[in-house]
């Protein structure tokens, strides 16, 4: 288990490692692009090398990348989930390129066409712009708080979209999210039924990696409000329930909190992951 965050990849991705290196991390994610819009920098070949040389340069063991937030496949818009469908492709060659493990992405809201018929299409569209992709990144999607008509909150609708797309995407977890859906974390019995329960519906075989946040909000308040390791609702005793889960060895775990604390954040899960392997 590696302990990680998202870090800046201002002024170029090449510069992504240092600022990981710099934040105590043993892996890192970053974006590859705005995550708000515009055309996507040019990965050069100069430019992946210098990427490529810095991991090793600052001992970095994994990578990856987070897609833009303007992603929706659940759109009643056809050319936004057309759009959606090419940047996720799009970023998947881009990380391919920097040997990234993984992109993840939110599926979207279906505040229009509504949760059923989004799903359908968030699963037409995964399955059209994998097509033909035989990348080194994989593809993820990440669990989220279930805000308004986000949909993939539940366990229930990743594994119906995981099945409608098939084994080329699996799943990333995120605390904070799960925990804003109604998922306990909060001592050695939720995380256990927590994780029972994943297992069951989706298969732990499937969870490649997590994002590692404590949560502003009350269990099940649907909202996405990231707090400080051992800050929020969750707590400390949580997330040492989760680094000791036998089951939860081989996913790495990144923070995405703010960088007032992050380097704080990431002290506290590696003094929590080495005291579990006592």
């Amino acid at each position: 288990m590696l302990i990680g965050a998202h870090v800046s990849a201002a002024g170029g991705v090449q510069n992504a490692p240092a600022n990981a290196h710099e934040f105590g991390c043993e892996c890192f994610q970053f974006f590859s692009r705005s995550p708000q819009g515009g055309v996507a920098p040019k990965l050069t070949p100069e430019i992946v090398a210098a990427f490529l040389d810095n991991c090793k340069k600052y001992n970095q063991r994994e990578w990856v990348i987070h897609a833009p937030y303007y992603i929706n496949f659940a759109s009643d818009k056809e050319f936004l989930r057309k759009r959606s469908a090419a940047i996720i492709r799009e970023e998947l060659e881009r990380g391919s390129l920097l040997k990234a493990a993984y992109l993840m992405f939110h599926p979207g809201s279906a505040a229009v066409v509504g949760r059923a018929e989004g799903i359908k299409l968030t699963i037409e569209g995964c399955r059209r712009l994998l097509d033909g992709y035989d990348g080194h990144t994989e593809l993820l999607l990440e669990i989220s708080a279930g805000a308004g008509a986000i949909i993939g909150d539940t366990f229930e609708e990743v594994a119906e979209i995981l099945r409608g797309v098939g084994e080329k995407m699996n799943v990333c977890f995120d605390t904070q999210h799960a925990f804003g859906s109604g998922y306990d974390l909060r001592d050695a019995d939720a995380v256990h039924d927590t994780f029972s329960k994943f297992d069951k519906l989706i298969g732990l075989k499937r969870l490649k990696m997590s994002h590692c946040n404590d949560s502003k909000i009350e269990l099940g308040g649907h909202k996405d409000r990231h707090e400080h390791i051992g800050d929020g609702k969750i707590g400390k005793k949580g997330f040492a329930e989760i680094v000791a889960h036998p089951k939860l060895k081989h996913v790495n775990l990144y923070c995405e909190t703010e960088y007032d604390k992050v380097v704080g954040d990431i002290k506290i899960m590696k003094k929590l992951r080495d005291a579990a392997a006592i």
